[in-house]
């Protein structure tokens, strides 16, 4: 059964439609990425898969026992987030007190644990503040993570770091969806990037909009426009 299904989902924003006929589903283990110009709704549409904006008609359901609580978002990185003054260690537990107020010795340890995966444990007593901008995506990412176990949205996660940076974000997103098995939806910009990643491309503001694989997406004229050659990274 997938997590989230979207059938005929229109979106709109001070009551004009900016999104329509959207339908596309996610699978456990899938990794899908959302492409298209500015302005094509890419946000709208992950607010709306977030139930902060509700279809101007169609639908959007959750699935596969899936609750709203524990879908892990990572939004774009605003200057509150990059300079809040917190610990690595506060910022990541927020993920859990998110849903309770008090933690067990299993939550705390599954906020390390994520640190872990990420390969940023060493981090975790550290003040966020005093972080690269790779750093913090990471303990942002470690903070999303701790709010699920089976879907992982993020908007734009690699902008604003530099290639290296954004090369490992990249790497690291992979290793998530590989071997824990979270299902990833992301927006992204650099497409040539998402296209050797993703297992399925949405990409908006196409007439009709494109819903497939990967493969078939770089077959399309969009696709080749868009993602041009695709390097390894």
């Amino acid at each position: 059964m997938p997590l989230i299904t979207a059938n005929d989902a229109a979106f709109a924003y001070d009551g004009q439609i900016v999104l329509s006929d959207v339908t596309f589903t996610v699978n456990q283990g899938d990794y899908i990425c959302i492409v298209g110009e500015n302005g094509s709704g890419k946000s709208t549409l992950m607010k709306g898969l977030l139930k902060l904006v509700p279809p101007a008609r169609g639908e959007v359901r959750l699935g596969d026992g899936l609750s709203q609580d524990e879908i892990g978002y990572l939004p774009q990185q605003t200057l509150i987030q990059r300079d809040f003054p917190a610990s690595v260690r506060e910022v990541v537990e927020s993920g859990i007190r998110s849903r309770r107020i008090f933690l067990t010795r299993g939550d705390k340890k599954r906020a390390l644990d994520m640190l872990n995966l990420l390969e940023a444990g060493s981090l975790i007593n550290r003040s966020f503040m005093e972080l690269s901008g790779g750093q913090k995506q990471r303990v942002l990412l470690a903070r999303a993570l701790c709010a699920t176990r089976k879907l992982l949205l993020m908007d734009e996660p690699t902008a604003g770091l530099d290639p290296v940076a954004a090369r490992e974000m990249y790497k690291i997103i992979e290793k998530i969806n590989r071997e824990q098995g979270i299902a990833v939806i992301m927006i992204s910009h650099d497409v040539q990037t998402a296209a050797l990643f993703a297992s399925h491309i949405l990409h908006l503001q196409q007439t009709p909009l494109f819903w497939g694989t990967a493969a078939e997406y770089l077959e399309t004229f969009p696709g080749r426009k868009f993602a041009g050659g695709v390097c390894d990274v």
